[in-house]
């Protein structure tokens, strides 16, 4: 019996080694590992402060995950950071859900895993999403902070003066999503074509210590989510072996309302570390889990878990929190009977 589980779990490994890592996978990790040693976190954090544009804090805080990459729970002491610092509640709560649901990473692979609709719909989702919640937690919790104990951010923006020429930058990564495109097309010489670009532009117009930076970041965002990511494949393979299809159409099966809410408070509960939900959601498909669940349960899941709705409790009161932990599983169960319905 043992060697039967282990063989499932090692078969869906092999698959997905060879079906997605090199051509999906390594050029995903490379840009993730740009972004973050290209742009500075602290010039993004800092407009969430309390004198910031109300417009420019919402728009930042809904696509900063693009540039954090973190799970539900790391996003806890930068959530708790910018809010005690005097970030208003509805940009802290947009940047709380939208940290680990824009992941691009997650993206990347959902749109390569699970199809392109469900990873356009977890982008534009988790994006409209976040500045929803923001603005309901804002207009119900509109804190009244006195000015003296307002504390402004300290965080400033890079003052180095040898910035890169913007355009060099711009097809530095415009090399970078290009090599993930054609290598997802088995497009190989024009990948090679293109490496011989990246190869040239890093020569004439990056340093030593940029390069060094980038690889570093890269090697980092490897370290820490791929590990946990085979351990997720190795689990999705054994599941989709041994799991009675008839639970998951009975469950999470079609478009009900039943199966969209309990994917989305199954997803709430859950622990995923980053990447993991995507090969375990194609397991569930794969026996019978309908779209509109799916996508219930991708927006519901990145964003919370057990161990961060407790620490939110801690940080926002049990009113906040039950609130936005409410928003989250009932937007997500919506959204995927939308989904479910007039995409499929």
């Amino acid at each position: 019996m043992f060697v039967s589980v282990f063989l499932s779990g090692a078969r869906a490994l092999l698959e997905y080694l060879s079906a997605h890592v090199l051509t999906c996978l390594v050029p995903a990790f490379f840009i993730a590992g740009a972004i973050s040693s290209m742009v500075k976190k602290e010039v993004i954090l800092k407009y969430f402060g309390p004198s910031a544009n109300k417009f420019l804090s919402y728009a930042i805080a809904s696509v900063a995950g693009t540039v954090l990459a973190v799970c539900s729970c790391t996003i806890l002491p930068l959530f708790s950071g910018i809010y005690t610092m005097g970030a208003g509640i509805g940009p802290a709560t947009t940047f709380l859900y939208s940290g680990p649901a824009i992941n691009l990473l997650a993206i990347i692979y959902s749109a390569r895993l699970l199809g392109i609709e469900l990873g356009i719909a977890r982008a534009i989702g988790a994006v409209g999403f976040s500045i929803i919640i923001g603005l309901i937690m804002a207009k119900l919790f509109q804190e009244k902070r006195e000015k003296g104990k307002k504390k402004e951010f300290v965080l400033t923006a890079d003052t180095d003066d040898s910035r890169k020429n913007p355009l060099v930058t711009l097809l530095f990564f415009a090399d970078l999503v290009a090599i993930l495109i054609f290598g997802a097309w088995g497009r190989w010489w024009i990948v090679v074509a293109l490496l011989v670009f990246l190869v040239i532009l890093l020569k004439l117009w990056f340093s030593k210590e940029e390069v060094v930076s980038w690889l570093a970041a890269t090697w980092q965002f490897t370290r820490l989510i791929l590990p946990w990511l085979l351990v997720g494949v190795f689990a999705a393979g054994i599941i989709r072996e041994y799991l009675p299809p008839e639970v998951i159409r009975t469950w999470v099966g079609g478009n009900a309302l039943r199966s969209n809410f309990i994917a989305s408070v199954a997803g709430a509960l859950m622990y995923f570390a980053t990447l993991t939900e995507v090969p375990i959601l194609r397991a569930f498909l794969d026996l019978g889990m309908g779209r509109g669940p799916a996508l219930a349960l991708l927006l519901a899941g990145p964003a919370l878990s057990l161990p961060n709705m407790l620490v939110i409790r801690s940080i926002m009161g049990t009113k906040r929190a039950l609130v936005y932990i409410g928003l989250v599983v009932i937007m997500s169960t919506f959204i995927g009977m939308i989904f479910g319905t007039f995409v499929f």
